[in-house]
């Protein structure tokens, strides 16, 4: 078994898509509309499926929000460098509405450098710092 992707439900569709690509540095892999259900899915990854985890946004006909309840915890992204990627949604973010939650620095309790980043709906992306990492977010 292997995970393929991750839905999240957003507001503005082509916001969303910007912010994954633009800040958080994916690729729109494919998108597909449904007008008789009044739904778009948009997938965007490092790659496509199934050599890579997917996350799917959905948009519903005439949502612009969600509450996200207490239960949603994280996305992890692993990064080359986690300030730097902060410096990077710092300065992308700002138009797309994203935002840099925690700065970068080590986990309590122990050594692995971690930040987190709120996507335009709020949902929590957490940055990982793995020197191997091939991070697109500091292109």
């Amino acid at each position: 078994m292997r995970i393929l992707h991750t839905m999240l439900r957003v507001g503005d569709l082509q916001r969303a898509i910007d912010f994954y690509t633009q800040v958080m540095g994916m690729t729109l892999l494919r998108t597909t509309d449904r007008p008789e259900q009044q739904y778009t899915l948009a997938f965007l990854g490092y790659g496509r499926n199934p050599d890579h985890a997917e996350i799917e946004l959905t948009y519903n006909y005439g949502v612009s929000q969600y509450e996200l309840g207490s239960a949603y915890g994280h996305i992890a992204v692993g990064v080359d460098n986690a300030a730097a990627v902060c410096d990077a949604v710092r300065a992308k973010a700002a138009a797309l509405g994203g935002a840099v939650t925690r700065e970068a620095g080590p986990v309590k309790g122990g050594n692995t450098v971690i930040a987190f980043v709120t996507d335009p709906d709020g949902y929590k992306i957490e940055l990982i710092e793995r020197p191997e990492a091939a991070s697109e977010l500091q292109k």
